[in-house]
């Protein structure tokens, strides 16, 4: 990449080959942001589950910036109105890139979202109450493989 070019990055629907980069990009996306939650699969069994499971049975899309920004950074994965997985590489969190899929989800599933995620995760809860979702459900963790207590959020449009 030239110095001072900008990388066109493009969310686009992930195939089959984008499955071990998505798995890559969640793996340390998961470890940089969640660093006190322990993930009860290892980095072959994530991988082994999007190669298997969500790429080929879930409506996942990827940020790809191209062969000079790295190829993919970061993965949506949209389940019926359930705003499943978003992570993004983590020198790419504060580019925009979580912004535009949430919008791409909120065009996927225009009566509303859900999603969960993690008590601990603060800045989560800043970026997704600032895209008009609301903290409904608080659990203690008993419901989730990681047996983090974690928050539902839902976001309903405006009439």
């Amino acid at each position: 990449m030239n110095p001072g070019s900008e990388v066109v990055v493009t969310l686009r629907r992930a195939t089959a080959p984008d499955a071990r980069p998505a798995a890559d990009v969640w793996l340390r996306s998961f470890a940089a942001a969640l660093p006190t939650v322990v993930s009860p699969r290892s980095a072959d069994e994530v991988r082994d589950y999007f190669r298997d499971v969500v790429v080929p049975l879930r409506e996942i899309w990827v940020a790809d910036a191209g062969d000079d920004g790295g190829g993919v950074v970061g993965l949506m994965v949209i389940n019926g109105d359930e705003l499943s997985q978003l992570y993004l590489e983590p020198d790419w969190r504060g580019r925009g890139l979580g912004d535009r899929f949430v919008e791409l989800a909120k065009e996927r599933s225009p009566v509303g979202l859900e999603l969960w995620t993690f008590q601990v995760n603060k800045p989560a809860h800043r970026f997704y109450e600032r895209h008009g979702f609301v903290a409904v459900e608080f659990t203690d963790g008993s419901g989730n493989e990681e047996r983090e207590p974690d928050v539902r959020y839902v976001w309903e449009p405006k009439p």
